[in-house]
């Protein structure tokens, strides 16, 4: 791989610039922006953000709407020397104050590629030099934490990618996720590093499938990132309504684990007749992916391993799969390391120490909290969180097995699994799911037991079987877990 411990992302993008100016680099809407419109939008606000005194190697906060001028921004804020942290305009006043005030940053981007200060020093001394972004997630305390990823972490990983699925100067990618969800960095830097393009998805086409499968199809888009529940949706509204995607080259699943009904449908259909499905995953702590692992018919029909197929590492990257001793195991916890492993948390160096451990081979390595297995092919399965780890009736049961043997049925195509206090105090599993076909179409809760207990052990069999129309998700389009607590709560 080509070294790129002294290249920023900006220098990577100007390159592109310069070779091809009149290239378009992003659509949002009916606007069209060439690279090199680009390039002199993000270098106006690099020279605002420096007449407002704002010291190179500090964070700028980015609270833009999804758009062009969004990456104008971000690259504005790379070419000035300072990270971004983007703090998405949707959230609550209360979280973006919160992630404004951890993060201290002195000064904002807002829509319009306004400069607004917020008040707060800036001045830190725990951000390395070379910090591309920093990117909030959720945290067990209740308050979001800061993830600071390098240029370096996220050059290694397009370098990377690059090796085993390249994206080229004539890609079209859509621009899917909110900048606080850490897929939009692959979205969009991927393809505008390698001369590419970027259509920008707007915020109602993430909600409805048709007009997303029409905006594929009419600018061409070669690259689709999408979550697995959301593919879901978007399968079955293309069964009601074909649309013709025959330039989409790849589609990239991550986040949740995959339906295999929904992958099943997408190939009877055909619309993308040229298109790989991949299915990735990683942690935002080692820039966005760790693994990839490609899709096909014959995944429909596997039922042979427990969990969600995520493949072999990418080559930047090596992984662990360890016991609680921290021994080499077949199950365990997920450890990664290489030169995709961020810098830590942003003010948190305890927690940073805790994640970020020093293996016997001297590297530091990410403790990710991901429970996975190495199955007999090789290749690594994703089982669930540790995180999402419960105890029924003494027993100790990952939610997001029991998730995922749901959603190994052919009857069911999404599934949600959480725990419930009955009258009598007693601990019991509960599972939501969306049927995969019509009601009457649908089979009884004793058949879907009777199918779980072919996969599972009794205790891990949900006493209650909820029939839901839909899912909760999160805004980065993950199943909300405590939401579907709440609303089988109230369906008893």
């Amino acid at each position: 791989m080509t070294s790129t411990v002294s290249v920023s992302c900006a220098d990577r993008f100007l390159a592109w610039a310069d070779r091809t100016p009149d290239r378009p680099a992003v659509v949002d809407g009916d606007t069209t922006i060439t690279y090199a419109a680009l390039a002199a939008a993000a270098q106006d606000v690099a020279d605002r953000l420096a007449a407002e005194d704002i010291r190179p190697g500090t964070l700028v906060g980015m609270s833009v709407p999804r758009g062009w001028h969004m990456i104008a921004a971000m690259l504005g804020t790379w070419l000035h020397g300072c990270g971004y942290v983007p703090i998405d305009p949707s959230y609550p006043a209360t979280r973006r104050d919160y992630i404004s005030a951890d993060a201290t940053v002195s000064h904002l981007i807002t829509a319009g590629l306004r400069i607004e200060a917020t008040g707060h020093d800036g001045r830190r001394d725990d951000v390395p030099h070379d910090t591309a972004y920093v990117i909030y997630t959720s945290g067990t305390t209740g308050n979001p934490k800061g993830v600071v990823v390098r240029h370096r972490n996220l050059l290694a990983l397009l370098d990377a990618a690059a090796e085993v699925m390249p994206c080229l100067p004539d890609d079209v990618s859509s621009v899917f996720h909110s900048a606080n969800f850490d897929l939009s960095v692959w979205e969009m830097w991927r393809p505008l590093l390698s001369g590419g393009s970027c259509v920008v998805v707007p915020v109602a086409a993430t909600h409805d499938a048709n007009a997303l499968a029409d905006l594929f199809a009419a600018h061409g888009v070669t690259r689709a990132t999408i979550v697995p529940s959301i593919f879901a949706n978007f399968v079955t509204e293309l069964a009601e309504r074909p649309v013709a995607m025959p330039r989409l080259r790849e589609v990239v699943f991550c986040g949740e684990p995959i339906g295999r009904e929904a992958i099943g449908t997408w190939y009877d259909l055909d619309v993308a007749p040229n298109a790989q499905l991949v299915n990735m995953y990683g942690p935002t702590e080692t820039t966005v992916y760790v693994s990839w692992k490609n899709l096909d018919r014959a995944l429909v029909a596997d039922r042979g391993e427990p969990g969600t197929p995520i493949g072999i590492p990418l080559p930047h990257l090596r992984v662990r799969v360890l016991d609680e001793h921290r021994r080499p195991a077949r199950e365990g916890e997920v450890y990664i390391a290489g030169a995709g492993v961020s810098a830590g948390y942003l003010g948190k160096p305890e927690l940073t120490a805790d994640r970020f451990v020093v293996l016997d081979d001297g590297d530091v390595w990410y403790r990710s909290g991901d429970h996975a297995v190495l199955g007999t092919d090789g290749e690594l399965r994703f089982l669930g969180r540790k995180d999402d780890q419960v105890k029924v009736r003494g027993f100790r049961i990952e939610l997001g097995e029991v998730d995922a043997a749901l959603r190994g049925l052919p009857e069911i195509a999404s599934a949600g699994t959480v725990v419930q206090t009955t009258s009598a105090g007693e601990s019991i599993l509960v599972a939501g799911y969306v049927p995969a076909g019509p009601d009457d179409a649908a089979a009884d809760d004793e058949t879907v037991r009777a199918r779980l207990r072919e996969v599972l052990p009794q205790h891990m069999i949900p006493t209650r079987l909820v029939r839901v129309t839909t899912l909760p998700l999160s805004l980065s389009g993950k199943l909300n877990r405590r939401t579907l607590a709440q609303r089988l709560e109230t369906m008893r």
